[in-house]
């Protein structure tokens, strides 16, 4: 697929409010960006500099006007929020540039403990603040491992909030009950959890928890399914090959166009190094499935999700 004038732009997605902001429903995620292969891993091969430019840019000039990224998002010589600075700065009026706070990473690349504290929960929005080149954040996602309570660490962000450090708060990786603490503490405006054909019944329950109460509903590994940050890899189901051959398109794009067919409250935030995989991916927001492409690819989600839900022995 070439970068022309024809290329199909995010706005055939739609839109929805990530709460006073107005943002197409098919976003960027930046996860990818900084490394080729797999993300998240000591030692990654950083990605050509340059490329990973234009894939900023051309996301931006294609309509994308949600930025999913994270300070943690980083290989030898490349950090996402660097390069998104580097690229788009200074920084379109509806650009929303959303981060998280939470995980944390050595210099080495590995893996540190979680931030738990009001004072280390602070240093990371700080660290975004500098990278990114901001004032203040657009919307800070407390990403969680486990099920304990957030209230203390959801606590410490609403009161940054609060001091104008960030404009609005959302929640990664939670179960329902979080969501519910973290409510009652301060709005939440997106939950941004693990979603797409093969999802949980509980993934299920929160999407709708979260249309019901017109919260936005942000699955990420949307096309990497259980592949995570290694990219799809097993082999996809029959029912998602044939919508695909039928249609022309490709996996990946009947994988995200039927998880945003599951509500106007979904966004979607696929993540590539490439410019034509891109491109793909923002294509995937004008597929409009029909009832029965949507009824067969149901069966490949339930069926895969009533498999991960058995007991093992």
């Amino acid at each position: 697929m070439t970068s022309d004038s024809t290329a199909t732009t995010a706005a055939a997605a739609g839109t929805w409010k990530l709460g006073d902001r107005t943002v197409h429903r098919i976003g960027f995620g930046t996860m990818r960006l900084p490394q080729t292969g797999p993300a998240l891993v000591p030692h990654a091969v950083p990605r050509d500099r340059e490329q990973a430019l234009r894939v900023l840019r051309r996301a931006v000039e294609l309509g994308v006007n949600h930025i999913d990224t994270a300070a943690f998002y980083f290989s030898p010589l490349r950090s996402a929020n660097e390069l998104i600075n580097r690229a788009l700065a200074p920084y379109a009026d509806d650009l929303v540039i959303a981060t998280k706070v939470g995980p944390g990473r050595g210099i080495d690349g590995e893996w540190v403990e979680h931030a738990r504290t009001p004072a280390r929960l602070r240093a990371q929005v700080e660290q975004n603040l500098r990278q990114l080149g901001r004032d203040h954040l657009d919307l800070v996602n407390l990403r969680i491992l486990g099920t304990d309570s957030v209230a203390e660490r959801f606590g410490a962000l609403a009161e940054l909030r609060e001091a104008g450090l960030i404009r609005q708060l959302g929640l990664s990786n939670v179960h329902p009950h979080q969501l519910a603490e973290a409510q009652a503490i301060a709005p939440v405006v997106c939950v941004q959890n693990p979603y797409g054909i093969g999802a949980t019944p509980e993934q299920d329950e929160l999407l709708r928890i979260c249309g019901e109460q017109g919260i936005a509903f942000v699955p990420f590994y949307a096309i990497a399914g259980a592949g995570r940050q290694d990219g799809a890899g097993e082999a996809e189901p029959a029912q998602v090959r044939a919508v695909a051959e039928a249609r022309g398109a490709s996996t990946a794009q009947v994988r995200l166009a039927w998880t945003l067919h599951r509500g106007p409250h979904v966004l979607a935030i696929p993540g590539t190094g490439d410019v034509a995989h891109l491109e793909e991916n923002i294509a995937a927001g004008a597929l409009r499935l029909s009832a029965e492409e949507l009824a067969l690819l149901d069966e490949a989600h339930t069926g895969r999700a009533h498999a991960d839900a058995a007991p093992t022995g």
